[in-house]
């Protein structure tokens, strides 16, 4: 996602920007829940994306590396009616900066699991890059054994406070965390499938670069798709 500097202000960017290459559904006032499969437009519309409208978006992990930028184009999206973010710390901080962009957005904060319910409660659309990155010298077992727990306690409060929303698995490693997601909310009792998705957009990005560079070709022009 490019922020261009040449734009005004946060109410000037276009929504699109949120779907162009985060993979993040495209959120909005309409309720219920619903998913309207849509041709993206980069690509010649090779990519099929999911369209989701929903009133209420709780991101878990704001305070994050990713959560935070994630949290501004969320705030930027003049389709999102209310944004809750959720971390253990540091979050009101990111909240009160996030709620001065000059878009309609309500930003509402939660710090820990005592108030974890309530960014939980009512959301539509879960995102979750809660989770530590990856250091120098971690292998990905490493990685697994921090995030998994992260992952799995987090989605059992949405089973609790918000089983019908739909859930987006940022953390990594994705191909991990995701059947993590899916054990604990059949465990629950509320597993749908067509409700739990993992995001591998910065791996998307990453790729069309590389890609891109290598081959010496224009980056709209690339799309490589990436699973797990």
């Amino acid at each position: 996602v490019v922020l261009r500097p040449r734009l005004a202000s946060c109410t000037q960017l276009n929504t699109m920007q949120t779907q162009q290459r985060t993979g993040f559904a495209r959120v909005g006032r309409a309720a219920p829940v619903a998913a309207v499969p849509r041709r993206a437009g980069r690509a010649q519309g090779r990519r099929t994306t999911v369209q989701v409208e929903a009133r209420k978006v709780a991101l878990l992990g704001a305070a994050g590396g990713i959560g935070q930028p994630l949290a501004l184009l969320l705030k930027m999206n003049r389709m999102v009616t209310e944004l809750a973010l959720y971390d253990i710390a540091n979050v009101a901080g990111v909240a009160a900066d996030i709620s001065h962009c000059n878009t309609p957005v309500k930003v509402t904060s939660a710090t820990g699991p005592e108030e974890l319910p309530n960014a939980l409660k009512g959301a539509e659309l879960i995102l979750i890059p809660a989770g530590v990155p990856r250091k120098p010298g971690m292998t990905r077992d490493d990685l697994f054994n921090t995030n998994a727990g992260i992952v799995k306690a987090l989605v059992e409060a949405v089973a609790k406070h918000a089983p019908g929303a739909v859930i987006q698995i940022v953390t990594n490693p994705v191909n991990s965390t995701v059947p993590i997601a899916a054990e604990t909310l059949k465990k629950a009792g509320v597993y749908d499938p067509r409700k739990l998705m993992g995001v591998t957009s910065l791996d998307i990005v990453r790729a069309n670069t590389f890609v891109a560079e290598a081959k010496g070709l224009d980056m709209k022009d690339v799309d490589v798709p990436v699973v797990g």
